[in-house]
């Protein structure tokens, strides 16, 4: 196999960026963060010519513990609070990569920060920081307890129609979802993805009428009226609605102790139109 070490910034990214100041504000989240701010965090979408032979590129996912209580099994990208010492975002969200999979910051070039994605339910304001590995070298969990494994996912995999649905939990939120070779994603990452690979002229057309219920191992509890039954918090207890719309579990950066949720009307998780 051949890998495009030193590959420039690829000409979607390009693309993704130049259009990030052309979407409305409401294009990922329409929550915003209150003039008080939230709870700091960030989370690393880092991107890099893939393994193959081909000339496609990848993007780095985590996998939760599975015995984690918090969200065991699902995906997610690297990411967490910021610590105080942190110069900002991008910081933060290279830091907690380190930490988490032994990311070294050879051939990482910082490329963007995403508008701040205000998440009510945990009080939240994540930063996703886009960026280019043009060196990709191993990577290895380093905090077992957090995170099962790493993967590298070939953004073709991403693309192809037939890997893409809309997605229902049982707290009646409906999302984007992918099923690749290597794993299931839904929530917050799914949405963010979603997001992203549009903006970045990639995504292809897909069946939006293909719906599929949420697997049991990523939903084991399910959800009352106005409640989510083993919601985030770790300790398994309810969490009530956001203004009594049932709330939709996401994936949340790994290690961060900081679940993210986002209301069932979101759109940055909500499909477009013509899905539901």
């Amino acid at each position: 196999m051949t890998t495009r070490w030193g590959a420039p910034v690829p000409s979607w990214m390009t693309t993704l960026t130049g259009r990030l100041g052309e979407v409305p504000a409401d294009y990922f989240s329409r929550f915003r963060p209150p003039p008080e701010g939230g709870r700091a965090s960030a989370v690393l979408m880092l991107f890099g010519p893939g393994d193959g032979d081909g000339d496609g590129d990848d993007v780095v996912l985590t996998e939760r513990s599975s015995r984690m209580r918090s969200h065991p099994g699902q995906v997610s990208f690297p990411g967490g609070r910021l610590d105080p010492h942190d110069a900002g975002p991008a910081s933060a969200a290279m830091r907690e990569a380190r930490e988490e999979v032994g990311l070294t910051d050879t051939g990482v070039k910082i490329v963007a920060e995403l508008p701040e994605l205000y998440l009510p339910v945990s009080d939240s304001a994540v930063t996703p920081v886009l960026a280019w590995w043009a060196t990709p070298r191993p990577l290895r969990v380093r905090s077992p307890e957090e995170v099962e494994r790493v993967i590298r996912v070939p953004v073709d995999d991403l693309v192809e129609p037939a890997n893409r649905f809309t997605v229902s939990h049982p707290s009646g939120y409906r999302g984007p979802g992918f099923e690749t070779p290597q794993v299931y994603v839904w929530g917050f990452t799914a949405g963010l993805l979603a997001k992203v690979l549009e903006l970045a002229g990639l995504e292809r057309d897909w069946d939006r009428s293909v719906h599929r219920p949420l697997p049991e191992r990523f939903s084991p509890r399910l959800v009352t009226a106005g409640v989510t039954a083993g919601a985030p918090g770790g300790s398994g207890s309810a969490t009530p609605s956001e203004h009594g719309r049932s709330i939709a579990v996401a994936t949340s950066p790994t290690g961060s102790g900081n679940d993210e949720s986002l209301p069932a009307d979101s759109p940055l998780l909500r499909p477009a139109e013509g899905s539901r």
